[in-house]
């Protein structure tokens, strides 16, 4: 368990260590175990998949991290191949990890990018392990020439024979594994100061998790904080809709007052209208009693009952002048003026007849004379 512990963390160091050479987005598949033909989700969304480099292995990988978990650790040689088997899913098998990976776009444009990519890596690698295989068979090559000046000098001293020489040459190779042995505490002292960079790299990347942590948390303080003044602004835009609606109540109940008094507005207009007519009436009825003055002298008593008539008209327009200033009784009053006046009419008509009589009297008693 902790060597497994140890190798993840190394590898964790080694992806900080390698520089990305392309990126893309796309969701992980693995072929199933058990089967070889069904494919397993490895993500539960679009991840981030990319190229690394390492320059001082010389070496390509494919890596794919989804949260904290490593899904693609694929290191990429010369004989695999990238395959496209439909628009927008290819895969590829990587012998090391004993799987089959497959990558799911959102677009064939981003699968074609991807497998053209996956192709110059591969050239790259192809002639990585050429030029390594140059180098090997260079150094073998030396070693050769080496091996061949060294059999000679065996041969010589063998041919001499001697314990001293014997001795000589077992010295020569304790020397050859002591300084193996050096190089061997130089490469382990140089990985040690590697893995220390490491660690402080790590560090690094946690202090600046620990910073955007932070930030997170004052983004999140940040949001309940507008949340909140959200929630302000709506309980007063709701305040402000209430009282626009008591407003608009109160608007209609103007209005709605505004009609009853024009109603009543029109309603007086018609009641002044009809007591305009009736002074009208009177003024003619007026202006008949006076084409007769020379009967005035003679009929006292009529124009006593024309005087009280006169009167009567009198409190029937004060009756009037009241019914201005109270427009709900106006009906009962104007029902009882015009009975009242119908009244005077019928006397009037009766005294005008009576007085027609006397005439008629003074009349046939001129003519007797």
């Amino acid at each position: 368990m902790m060597e497994n512990m140890q190798a993840r963390y190394v590898d964790r160091l080694m992806v900080l260590r390698e520089q990305p050479i392309f990126t893309t987005r796309a969701h992980v598949f693995q072929i199933d175990p058990s089967t070889k033909k069904n494919w397993v989700p490895a993500s539960k969304q679009a991840v981030t998949v990319s190229y690394f480099y390492d320059s001082t292995r010389n070496s390509y990988r494919i890596i794919s991290v989804d949260g904290a978990k490593v899904i693609i650790n694929s290191t990429i040689t010369p004989n695999m191949t990238f395959t496209k088997t439909s628009q927008k899913f290819g895969q590829w098998a990587d012998s090391r990890a004993n799987t089959v990976f497959g990558l799911g776009f959102s677009s064939e444009q981003q699968l074609t990018k991807f497998a053209e990519k996956f192709q110059d890596v591969k050239e790259a690698a192809k002639l990585a392990r050429d030029r390594s295989q140059e180098k090997i068979e260079t150094s073998s090559n030396h070693s050769q020439e080496s091996g061949r000046e060294t059999p000679s000098f065996t041969r010589a001293s063998s041919i001499n024979g001697t314990d001293d020489e014997k001795a000589s040459h077992g010295d020569s190779a304790d020397a050859h594994l002591k300084s193996e042995n050096d190089k061997l505490k130089i490469a382990l002292a140089q990985s040690s100061s590697n893995v220390k960079k490491w660690e402080t790299e790590l560090q690094t990347l946690r202090e600046s998790n620990a910073r955007l942590t932070s930030a997170l948390q004052e983004s999140v303080a940040s949001v309940e904080h507008w949340k909140k003044q959200f929630s302000e602004c709506k309980e007063e835009n709701d305040q402000l809709r209430n009282k626009i609606e008591e407003l608009e109540e109160q608007c209609n109940e103007i209005n709605k007052e505004k009609e009853r008094n024009a109603q009543l507005n029109r309603r007086l207009q018609e009641l002044e209208s009809e007591l305009q007519d009736k002074e009208l009436e009177l003024e003619d009825l007026r202006k008949q009693g006076e084409i007769i003055p020379q009967l005035m002298t003679e009929c006292e008593s009529v124009s006593q009952k024309l005087q009280a008539a006169e009167k009567k008209n009198r409190d029937l327009e004060e009756k009037v002048r009241t019914l201005r200033t109270d427009v709900e009784e106006s009906k009962q009053r104007q029902n009882s003026l015009k009975t009242e006046l119908k009244n005077f009419l019928d006397v009037l008509d009766g005294k005008i007849d009576e007085l027609h009589d006397f005439r008629q009297g003074l009349s046939k008693l001129g003519v007797d004379n």
